[in-house]
């Protein structure tokens, strides 16, 4: 017994002297954030000579030891080589199992196609809503609702006018500070649209106490979710969501499972014979500070991109040229950023052909304007996303080709902020004598009709009460 306490005294007090000789440099290394390696390599064999004799196995177990105590290191935070493992290795809604589910997994898993272009697009985007959602320690599974949402278009538009990824109403979107004005549409900004949605979520998550309702509510408003909780909670029923389905309209009842098949295929793909294209686990975009007004054509010229692979990634940006305050970011592919800067640096010319122009009369007519711009009716449409056949109201600010180099100073924020176009369609005289009415824009389908040239419509009413008496 003595003898075996002799063993670990010497044991213990060979453990700490080569401990307190390794100190100094695993802190050194752990200081410098060095490799795993690194951290033993300035023991030598001499140093080691020194020290009192030790069992085999104990310093391969310090090493290990002070291996599994280093701290991670940031780019070995997200360990997965696959960005699809690493949305899996952060599930943490309750898993949903009821026949929709089953039916939309089904068709899910049988269109490979849906899954392959739907994948391409996101793969611009999914890392940055995983990282965003870690930051938050939100479940990831969440990345995965603008499959739902939009099939991770930032173009998409709905018929409710919801835009973008993420898929934000007008007042909705102006609730969480997505701009919406005549040069941007931020519903649709990759980065501004993300930040607004997880916002959203974790709000409505509180709110509810149910990541499944919270969806639920994303979909079909807060409002709406709230008043099915009440009646439920007065009728003494449940207040989950499979209990409240039967009170949802039927775009929220499949909405929850719709996510959660996404879920299940991403979650075991072989189980389901589905191969998902490979998405690195690294950053696609950098974002790059906008120092001036730069036309969306120099800008992809300068980061040698093409224009569509420019707006992918840029889709907030609704006019030729890219305004606002020094807050306003361009998202290029990293490798791309680099190039952007060294082109810029050797631009030597302007960088914005664009400037604005108040309508303060309606005798500025689109060719009038062409004419003193220098340009043509179809460029001054094209900028502005104005129809054939239109006509400009006073007050509209509209882009216009600069006339002039080195005249002409950026484009002030609040100028972009409160720009206003508005319009109506030209009338005509058909040859059948009659005059169509055009919509004012503002209207999605503004009612058109069918009034006699020149004649008013009282005159139209005298004429037959007259017949009828």
């Amino acid at each position: 017994m003595q003898a075996r306490n002799r063993n670990n005294c010497h044991s213990a007090a060979a453990l700490a002297a080569f401990l307190a000789l390794l100190a100094p440099f695993a802190s050194h290394a752990l200081e410098h954030d060095l490799d795993d390696a690194h951290v033993l390599t300035p023991i030598t064999a001499a140093s080691l000579s020194t020290l009192p004799s030790l069992p085999k196995t104990s310093i391969s177990d310090i090493a290990v030891s002070l291996k599994a105590s280093k701290p991670a290191r940031a780019d070995d935070e997200y360990h997965e080589k696959d960005l699809w493992g690493r949305i899996r290795s952060g599930y943490a809604i309750p898993d949903l199992n009821s026949e929709l589910v089953t039916r939309h997994t089904t068709w899910l898993s049988t269109r490979p196609d849906h899954i392959a272009s739907t994948s391409a697009r996101a793969s611009l985007y999914l890392f940055y809503v995983v990282s965003e959602l870690e930051k938050r320690g939100m479940p990831t599974e969440l990345a995965l609702l603008p499959f739902i949402e939009s099939g991770f278009n930032p173009q998409a538009l709905s018929r409710a006018n919801a835009a973008g990824m993420w898929q934000f109403v007008p007042g909705t979107g102006r609730d969480f500070n997505l701009k919406q004005d005549a040069f941007k549409d931020e519903r649709r900004g990759v980065m501004e649209s993300t930040d607004a949605a997880l916002t959203y979520l974790q709000r409505l998550n509180d709110m509810f106490g149910d990541w499944q309702l919270a969806l639920a509510a994303y979909n079909w408003g807060e409002g709406s979710v709230q008043r099915a909780v009440a009646r439920n909670r007065a009728a003494g029923k449940p207040t989950d969501f499979e209990s409240l389905s039967p009170l949802m309209p039927t775009e929220t009842r499949e909405y929850v499972p719709k996510l959660q098949a996404m879920k299940n295929i991403i979650g075991n793909p072989s189980q389901y014979r589905v191969s998902l294209p490979i998405i690195d686990n690294t950053p696609y975009f950098t974002a790059v500070d906008k120092t001036s007004d730069i036309d969306m054509t120099i800008a992809a010229q300068l980061a040698e991109l093409s224009i569509d692979e420019f707006k992918a990634l840029n889709p907030q940006f609704k006019r030729p040229v890219i305004t606002g305050d020094e807050q306003t970011k361009i998202l290029l592919p990293k490798e791309n950023a680099d190039k952007f800067h060294l082109n810029l640096a050797q631009w030597g010319k302007e960088l914005s052909t664009w400037t604005v122009h108040k309508i303060t009369s309606a005798k500025e007519n689109i060719s009038s304007l062409a004419s003193r711009f220098h340009t043509t009716p179809d460029v001054i449409r094209q900028a502005n996303n104005l129809p054939q056949r239109s006509l400009l109201k006073a007050g509209s600010t509209i882009l216009v080709p600069k006339i002039a180099t080195g005249t002409y100073t950026d484009i002030a924020p609040e100028v972009a902020d409160n720009a206003t176009v508005a319009f109506e369609t030209e009338r005509t005289v058909s040859k059948s004598g009659y005059k169509r009415a055009g919509a004012n824009a503002g209207s999605k389908s503004g009612p058109v009709s069918l009034v006699k040239a020149r004649v008013s419509r009282d005159s139209i009413k005298t004429k037959n009460r007259k017949k009828s008496n």
